[in-house]
């Protein structure tokens, strides 16, 4: 008869190991979220993150330029005051003219957003402001995220994430838990996870797709969670029943 191996065999250097482990992601993943948070909230110009802030994430707002998107939305506490930011709005209001971003605008995106905005800065998939032709390309209307972007973001994501829920799998399935229950759970955010990333393109065409894009990521979400929670209590919490008990 085949014994398959459940927490009750692993020892204690193992299930330490495995512990650490599942803690240590845990976390990453609460960081993962605080950044979802600070990316997305306030496009809406409203505080906190919303159906609208994703929204305009990927779909864009068609009535508002990129530049004043992100000043109005998740870059407004990077500048000073409300008077740069209504500095700002005016010029792409007035026309986005070489002689006014020279002396009005730039001196503000100078000392607050280039540190960042820069070749210099080696982030990677954000605007320069180091000229006017590149800022000047942002007062075009806002249509959201750009398909390259979506492309370099599903990629990372698929390839970290899929390796991360995989590992997570393995240390899950070691619990003695029914196992249909079992199976939905370990499948299940893998399912979601390419539904939600699949949803990323779709709300670029289709905005109401924003709320399949929450679900799906809620979904993962909780599914990690419980593996995560149900994996540390079965190791150290757990007594399995004996032959003895029955």
């Amino acid at each position: 008869m085949f014994h398959f191996r459940r927490f009750s065999d692993a020892s204690t250097s193992e299930k330490l190991l495995d512990t650490m482990f599942l803690i240590t992601i845990g976390v990453g993943y609460l960081f993962a979220l605080l950044n979802l948070y600070y990316t997305h909230e306030g496009r809406d110009g409203e505080p906190g993150l919303s159906v609208k802030d994703v929204t305009l994430a990927y779909y864009g707002s068609h009535n508002q330029t990129r530049l004043g998107a992100a000043i109005n939305g998740p870059m407004a506490p990077n500048l000073p005051n409300l008077a740069a930011k209504t500095t700002i709005l005016d010029w792409i209001q007035h026309g986005a003219t070489k002689e006014e971003f020279e002396s009005n605008v730039n001196p503000i995106l100078q000392n607050n957003c280039v540190m960042c905005h820069s070749v210099e800065s080696g982030i990677s998939g954000i605007p320069h402001f180091d000229s006017y032709e590149h800022v000047l390309e942002l007062t075009a209307t806002d249509t959201g995220a750009t398909i390259p972007a979506l492309v370099r973001v599903s990629h990372i994501h698929l390839f970290g994430i899929a390796f991360i829920l995989f590992l997570i799998g393995r240390i899950f399935i070691l619990c003695e838990l029914p196992v249909m229950f079992k199976r939905i759970i370990v499948a299940a955010p893998f399912v979601f996870l390419l539904l939600d990333i699949s949803s990323w393109f779709i709300t670029k065409i289709i905005p109401d797709f924003a709320y399949v894009v929450i679900t799906a990521g809620a979904v993962v979400g909780i599914t990690f969670g419980l593996q995560l929670v149900i994996s540390i209590y079965q190791m150290w919490l757990y007594k399995p029943k004996t032959t003895d008990d029955m």
